[in-house]
């Protein structure tokens, strides 16, 4: 079970409702360029798959299913593990790529300062995992 972010060219300083419903972002770059400013800022992600790249730092990983499309439209993080300092990598990631992360699970964007929900998401799985068999 994953904690996921979706990336992309969302109009800064709103919500997810408050965006047009007929909103058509802007790509995030050719997969050149979205390879490239991901590996500068994180030199130990491996991107042997260029569709799916994968970064593994001490209690949790990222998978960045980048896909195959040119431009790369948007970017799904699948984040496992534990451990707070993921969400800054999450930030840092939307910086590079110069979007807003959306976590999936809460439908609200994680700003610099502002609320996240890997805590949440956390005390959720732990809570399905440590139930006693039915």
């Amino acid at each position: 079970m994953s904690w996921d972010i979706s990336l992309f060219n969302a109009p800064p300083g709103i919500t997810l409702e408050e965006i047009p419903r007929d909103y058509e972002p802007a790509p995030l770059g050719s997969v050149a360029e979205v390879l490239g400013r991901l590996q500068v800022a994180f030199v130990d992600l491996d991107l042997s798959d260029p569709t799916w790249g994968d970064l593994e730092r001490q209690g949790w990983s990222i998978e960045f299913n980048i896909g195959s499309r040119d431009p790369v439209g948007s970017i799904m993080l699948h984040v496992r593990g534990g451990g707070d300092d993921v969400v800054q990598v999450v930030r840092e990631t939307a910086h590079v790529l110069g979007c807003r992360a959306l976590d999936c699970s809460s439908g609200e964007f994680i700003e610099d300062g502002g609320k996240d929900g890997w805590a949440d998401f956390q005390v959720y799985r732990d809570g399905l995992f440590d139930r006693p068999p039915a």
